[in-house]
């Protein structure tokens, strides 16, 4: 079990980092955006907002990747498991029809948490970005 705790760890301090550094660019677009007059602040707020979701979007499908990863080097999963599959519906606490084997179980409830807490900051981080873009225009 402390081997699997230890592959969790790493797998979701990777995912930590990379969503780390996609906040702080986020935010430094947000902030400068905030220097671009607009003459239709409702556009760049949906102009804002779109790319704010869709790069958060994008960071998420990565940190699967990674879980996807940490599958196949690990040997984790049933052979024939479509990893990326099980990585999303796991990371997304959707749930699915795999099952890993049983001594690299307690990878998929340290997925869940994992994405549990990342997509928590990423709804934080959508709601400041709305927050400031509609405190300087509306």
């Amino acid at each position: 079990m402390f081997r699997q705790f230890l592959v969790g760890t790493a797998a979701s301090a990777c995912n930590i980092t990379i969503h780390a550094l996609v906040m702080v660019t986020l935010l430094q677009i947000a902030r400068r955006s905030g220097s671009i007059a607009a003459s239709r602040p409702s556009l760049r707020l949906i102009a804002v907002m779109i790319a704010t979701v869709s790069i958060l979007m994008a960071s998420h499908a990565s940190e699967v990747i990674v879980w996807s990863l940490v599958y196949a080097v690990t040997e984790a999963a049933p052979p024939a498991t479509d990893l990326t599959y099980f990585s999303f519906v796991t990371y997304t606490t959707l749930g699915g029809d795999v099952v890993l084997l049983e001594h690299w179980r307690f990878l998929a409830p340290l997925t869940a948490m994992n994405g549990v807490l990342l997509f928590g900051w990423s709804t934080a981080v959508i709601f400041e970005v709305m927050r400031r873009e509609m405190h300087r225009d509306f």
